[in-house]
């Protein structure tokens, strides 16, 4: 039997056969149909085409809809209601975009309508204007004047006077939508953006009338946050004025706690930005109603819960615990000490058991615990409404959690549109704040975050809260309750305190109570966020502790972004202002908590059985006793991210694991093990003496991420071993305060890297295809301790060498600039500067990094040269090597370098700012050879004019500052023709007029100390010249304390010190020429230098700004140095030309004498 082919309808088949009968419609010349039969068909037609189920062609729809209003007059009221109503479902069930030719066809007839039609069409007509405008607010410009102008359609049906409600806001839901923004597209005129965003504000501020459905009434507020959202958003609003920022938080506020069970708030119509809670007020009658509500759920929240207490439902006896957590008041030693013996031992108990220590506030009752019995929330099955209360009732409650999601949202876009100073002003009306004696808690986010009964509205406040305290650590600093404050009046330091702590409480309980997976992230997220930006340096110890032991049953959730954002939140706590003593304490806690005892204590050894997820303390059973620890253990969070990191999974925590490719791998999902080690590295970077028990354990974890295919696991691996690599360089830094055998010895230093060389890094260093990974390994390897470098092996030293040397041509311009830097660093070491080969290739890889196109890679290449040229004057005052180093280098190396090195001093700030410092560097290890050698010559000159310009020039204070050290550097050279040359005219003056004008004294004491260093008189040129630089040394003295920058007034000491050393340095050179001018100085000026130089003399022990120190004997011997001298010229001096500089001076040693006497006696 022949099979019979059927034919499959198109799927826009039947759009076409419409379009078909509607062309059929229309009225032919000579066969008129009657009137009421094409009514009649087109009614029956149009309901047709509004339950069609198939999807049409977007073009289809737009043919339609455009052929059907033009078959339905505006007089034919009943027809164009039922085509309004059909745009509105075309347009929004198949999602269709109008082209712009049928746009304005539609939008015409729509506006015309509102026009002329019955007001009963108008809601439906307002309704198809808002499908039609939605995203296409750009097209909709020259309709806007009768939209939104003076007496704009839209304007009407949304003012407050509008009698009809759903009018109202349909007119609103069309105007939130013209705000929308379109990606590339023109947004809308600012005033147009202003009309609008105060018809949105005068809906929100708008009270619901008893005749107004509830649902009604939340779809307005609803449209009204969105549009309100959308001009923000998209019309990139800034929000300036006091009186529309007050206005708007407002309404955001009232509308945040829209519905919400049991609260009902009267807000005033603006906020003022103050330090001191916001004004709210309950309103009692209808609290008291809600109590009796409230106190039933109890009974029916137990029966509820019992099954699913293992599931991470909290139970009614935590619950009620938290009535208690403000009883206790444990301060200093004795709360660090908290809880020890339970919580301590078993991180992973559950938090049922931890309720009642979530918080604990010294002063009275927890006052919002005590309500908490009337916050309770619905079970998790509940939380959406599905069918607890059935019918209107759960719909609206729907609604209005709708309207305070809507309103959180809006929040959220309006903190991007305040300035954070200006968005602090604020703070107290949306942040908790500890209640005083006998008033009630004020209403903010964390009210919503504990009472709503939405997860998804909690979070949302969450979100909120955490936006705002995003980037308040300025903010925050002035908070300090440290010292206890006995005084009439709150400091708003105390007050600022008192709500960080107040924060600190009530997420602490949001912590334990909450049952959503989702909201719990982010109440986790919030509580890190909170912890980056709290100064707890000034505040009382034991928040921290708080929040480290609240945290611990979280890591093992179920559900793996809990445990994720547990992880950051404990990241965050050993960054913040490490080291801190609270936190010290934390870590020092014993390993066995919640790890077996029997454990090796070498992390990379863990064997299954030692994981500390197996140690946990079974119900019933007392947790190990932590006196049986021995200090030989790691901490605890140390061993947790080592065996996160490195050992294979045990089962699956949750569902949410399939939402991450990697989790089917014999590991721990890769987003916990990428938190565990940056918690690791975290950890080694603000406490590293606590880490480096366990140096070459965290070394061989470092290996082992690095040797793994994932090429993020790999980068974090890399980024902890540049930790590590860190914290022994900074334990060997000169001013260490690490006593020596503190330190990690340095022949565990050199088996660490021979580890890393000998393992993984090299083949991660030529990694190309992941060139972040390259960049890192790169960073690592030049965190290598020196001392630990020149005791590996030689071929270990030629391949870091060789491997660093060829990535320094690499055409990525991140592994190029790390490779530059590294180059930079390994040229001071002490067993390669001298080198010449080393040093000759580093130049050269150097000089070709410093033409790079990638500002990035010049700048790191102009450090690298600064560090090289440093190398170089080094290398000058070691006696030994300096010949052959000397003959070795190449000449026309150093020419190409003080070539480059001027045209980078043209360069932008970054690179000019070490460009001077290698032109300094150079110019000063030029011989007299090189100075003679006529290839030389210009080069020298061009380099010595960019110095002079560099001076002069407007850069930043770092350029400055660098280039007036450099022309001090170079007055060192004594083969250059100082005093001689022209450019010493222009180098002198350039200094004088910084060292009177500059207005950063950084750089003022920098020229000082360059116009103090020539030391002959010859080198300061004629009389007239080192007049100048007298007079104006003389000025800067007289105005060193003239500041506009507070700032500034810090270095005042340290430039009048400069400025009298070099005074006294040029009166010990001075010639019989030079006492005229000095005297007259002196004659005019004299009590105001003798009170300076008084005032230098006795200033006892001081480091000057050039890191040396002069004691007040050493000055005092420059003073009677500089008087033999000048005693000696004045002798020669006859008649009137005579002066009495010295007996100034003389003076000026007596005064000092008698008065350090006094002192003494």
């Amino acid at each position: 039997m022949a099979a019979v082919a059927v034919e499959e309808p198109e799927p826009c088949g039947s759009f076409r056969r419409y379009l078909a009968r509607l062309g059929a419609l229309r009225p032919q010349p000579g066969a008129e149909r009657p009137d009421g039969d094409r009514r009649t068909e087109l009614h029956l037609l149009f309901d047709q085409l509004i339950s069609e189920s198939c999807g049409p062609a977007p073009a289809d729809v737009c043919a339609l809809l455009a052929q059907a209003c033009q078959l339905v007059h505006l007089d034919q009221e009943h027809l164009v209601s039922k085509v309004c109503q059909l745009i509105h479902h075309l347009l929004n069930r198949f999602q269709v975009m109008v082209d712009e030719q049928n746009l304005n066809f539609l939008l015409s007839y729509c506006i015309s309508a509102l026009k002329q039609c019955s007001s009963w069409t108008h809601v439906e007509i307002l309704q198809a204007l808002a499908a039609l405008v939605y995203n296409n607010g750009p097209k909709c410009q020259k309709y806007l004047p009768d939209l939104l102008g003076k007496t704009g359609l839209l304007l009407q049906f949304s003012d407050s006077a509008q009698p009809d409600v759903e009018l109202r806001r349909a007119a609103v839901r069309s105007m939130a939508n013209l705000c929308l923004s379109v990606p590339g597209q023109p947004y809308l005129d600012e005033s147009y953006r202003s009309v609008c965003f105060q018809t949105f504000l005068s809906v929100l501020q708008s009270s619901k009338t008893s005749d107004v459905d509830d649902i009604t009434f939340c779809m307005l507020l609803q449209n009204a946050l969105k549009g309100i959202q959308s001009l923000l958003n998209g019309g990139k609003m800034k929000l300036m004025q006091t009186d529309q920022i007050g206005s708007l938080l407002a309404v955001l506020k009232k509308c945040m706690f829209h519905g919400l069970p049991g609260l009902s708030i009267e807000m005033p119509t603006a906020l003022y930005p103050a330090p001191l809670p916001q004004y709210d007020k309950r309103s009692p009658v209808k609290q008291e109603q809600s109590e009796p509500a409230t106190f039933k759920q109890p009974g029916n929240r137990r029966k509820k819960s019992k099954g699913k207490q293992k599931k991470g439902e909290f139970g009614e006896e935590g619950k009620e615990g938290l009535g208690d957590a403000g009883n206790e008041s444990v301060l200093g030693a004795d709360m660090l000490k908290l809880h020890l013996g339970d919580v301590q031992n078993s991180p992973c108990s559950d938090p049922r058991t931890r309720a009642s220590d979530v918080a604990h506030v010294p002063a009275g009752k927890d006052h919002l615990s005590s309500h908490y019995t009337s916050w309770k929330r619905i079970s998790s099955s509940e939380s959406e409404y599905s069918d607890a209360e059935g019918g209107i009732q759960s719909k609206m409650r729907s609604y209005q959690a709708n309207v305070r999601q809507g309103a959180l949202a809006c929040f959220l876009s309006a903190i991007k549109s305040i300035e954070k100073r200006v968005l602090y002003g604020y703070w107290s009306a949306f942040v908790p704040d500890a209640p005083g004696i006998g008033s009630p808690q004020s209403v903010s986010l964390m009210t919503i975050a504990l009472k709503d009964p939405s997860p998804k509205t909690r979070a949302c406040a969450l979100q909120v809260l955490s936006a705002i305290l995003e980037g308040s650590k300025q903010f925050l600093s002035v908070a300090e309750d440290a010292n206890d404050h006995k005084r009439a009046f709150t400091p708003f330091s105390v007050t600022i305190a008192s709500s960080i702590r107040e924060l600190h409480r009530c997420l602490l309980l949001a912590l334990v109570a909450e049952s959503s997976s989702q909201t719990l992230t982010q109440i986790v997220k919030c509580l890190a966020n909170l912890v980056s930006n709290v100064p707890y340096s000034r505040l009382k110890p034991g928040l921290l502790t708080r929040v480290w032991n609240q945290i611990k049953p979280y890591i093992c959730h179920k559900d793996v972004n809990v445990r994720v954002s547990s992880l950051t939140l404990l990241g965050a706590i050993v960054s913040v202002q490490a080291p801190l003593p609270e936190v010290q304490l934390l870590l020092q806690q014993p390993s066995s908590s919640g790890l077996n005892n029997s454990g090796s204590a070498t992390p990379h050894r863990f064997n299954s059985s030692e994981q500390w997820r197996k140690a946990l303390p079974s119900e019933g059973e007392p947790p190990d006793n932590p006196a049986g620890c021995t200090s030989s253990e790691p901490c605890w969070l140390l061993r947790l991210c080592v065996s996160i990191i490195v050992l294979p999974r045990e089962d699956s925590y949750s569902d949410s694991d399939a939402n991450f490719p990697s989790f089917s791998s014999v590991y721990e999902p890769c987003p916990l093990r990428l938190e565990s080690l940056q918690v690791l590295a975290l950890l080694v970077k603000g406490y590293f003496p606590m880490a480096q028990s366990y140096f070459l354990e965290l070394g061989e974890v470092a290996c082992r991420c690095m040797e793994e295919m994932d090429p993020s696991i790999q980068l974090h691996g890399a980024k902890l071993l540049e930790e590590l690599g860190t914290g022994v360089l900074q334990q060997y830094k000169p001013d260490s305060a690490v006593a020596p055998d503190q330190r990690v010895p340095v022949s565990v230093v050199v088996t660490f890297w021979t580890m890393m060389l000998n393992g993984p890094l090299p083949g991660t260093l030529q990694n190309s295809p992941h060139a972040t990974l390259q960049t890192s390994a790169c960073d690592a390897l030049s965190s290598i301790l020196p001392e630990a470098f020149s005791s590996l092996q030689n071929d270990q030293q030629i391949l870091c060498v060789t491997l660093l040397l060829g990535l320094n041509h690499s055409e990525n311009p991140l592994v190029k600039a790390a490779a530059a830097r590294a180059l930079g660093v390994y040229i001071l070491f002490s067993c390669l500067r001298q080198d010449v080969m080393f040093v000759a290739d580093t130049a050269n890889a150097i000089l070709n990094s410093l033409h790079d196109k990638s500002p990035n890679v010049r700048a790191k290449a102009a450090w690298s040269l600064g560090n090289l040229t440093d190398t170089l004057i080094i290398n000058m005052y070691v006696s030994t090597p300096w010949p052959s180093f000397q003959e070795e280098f190449s000449d026309l190396l150093l020419l190409k370098m003080l070539r480059s090195a001027t045209e980078a001093s043209k360069d932008r700030d970054k690179v000019k700012s070490n460009a001077v410092r290698a032109l300094g560097n150079v110019l000063h290890f030029l011989q007299p050879y090189h100075i003679a050698n006529p290839r030389f010559r210009e080069a020298i000159e061009e380099s010595l004019q960019a110095l002079i310009s560099t001076v002069q020039s407007e850069a930043t204070m770092k350029v400055r500052w660098n280039a007036c050290y450099a022309l001090g550097n170079v007055f060192k050279n004594p083969a250059l023709p100082l005093g001689e040359a022209p450019w010493t005219t222009q180098a002198y003056s350039a200094l004088s007029s910084v060292v009177k004008s500059c207005k950063n004294f950084k750089v003022r004491i920098k020229s000082a100390m360059a116009l103090s260093i020539p030391s002959k008189r010859e080198c300061y040129g004629s009389t007239e010249q080192f007049c100048q630089i007298w007079s104006a040394l003389v000025i800067a003295l007289q105005k060193s304390e003239d500041t506009e920058d507070f700032l500034e007034f810090k270095y005042s000491a340290s430039l009048r010190t400069q400025i009298c050393q070099a005074l006294l340095h040029l009166l010990s050179l001075a010639r019989s020429t030079d006492l005229p001018v000095i005297w007259e100085t002196i004659t005019e000026n004299g009590d105001a230098i003798k009170s300076y130089v008084l005032q230098y003399l006795k200033s006892g022990v001081e480091e000057n700004e050039a890191g040396m120190h002069t004691d007040s004997y050493e000055r005092e011997r420059v003073l009677k140095g500089a008087i033999e001298h000048l005693g000696g010229i004045e002798k020669q001096l006859e008649g009137k030309a005579r002066v009495r500089v010295s007996a100034y001076l003389e003076d000026v040693l007596t005064n000092h004498a008698n008065a350090t006497e006094l002192t003494e006696a």
